[in-house]
């Protein structure tokens, strides 16, 4: 079967678009550099200031940041299928059957970021080429990101019914 009608025959729910994963990875982001500052100032206030004056120079404020975006992404798309910026965006991540993520997919997702990441990003730029807007990790992990709620339609308002009629 070709690609293109698996693609049609998806969820009826509305994929994600590029952009706004990318609002939701942006927010993410901020999440994980408050996490950085964090840690390199416990580092700084348990290890003493760097030879320059100032944060330490401990390596270990970025592997802990990487050990907590590692945890932060694989049990949040496990447990709720949304992080803190798909969650404030109205997105959330899904097998391709529309089932919620296991441990394993979620952490192989997660694995798969830095993949996309490899060609300049071009593995993320996927998501806006696709009709399925999966992104490479997406197609690597058996995921997709949805919306999280179908829009909503309104119907025009009807005639009222003429009088004795029920």
């Amino acid at each position: 079967m070709p690609l293109y009608e698996a693609m049609d025959e998806a969820s009826p729910l509305r994929p994600a678009g590029f952009w706004i994963r990318a609002v939701a990875l942006m927010i993410d982001l901020v999440v994980f550099w408050l996490v950085q500052l964090s840690f390199e100032a416990m580092a700084t206030a348990m290890l003493g200031p760097g030879a320059d004056g100032g944060s330490s120079q401990s390596p270990a404020a970025p592997l802990f940041t990487l050990l907590f975006t590692a945890a932060y992404t694989t049990v949040l798309h496990a447990v709720t299928g949304q992080t803190i910026g798909k969650s404030l965006v109205g997105v959330r991540v899904l097998d391709t059957g529309g089932a919620p993520l296991t441990l394993g997919a979620a952490f192989l997702r997660y694995l798969a970021y830095f993949i996309s990441l490899m060609p300049l990003g071009f593995g993320y730029l996927v998501a806006a080429l696709r009709r399925d807007k999966r992104a490479l990790h997406d197609l690597i992990a058996g995921t997709r990101v949805d919306r999280s709620s179908a829009p909503s339609s309104v119907e025009a308002p009807s005639a009222p019914a003429a009088p004795g009629v029920v």
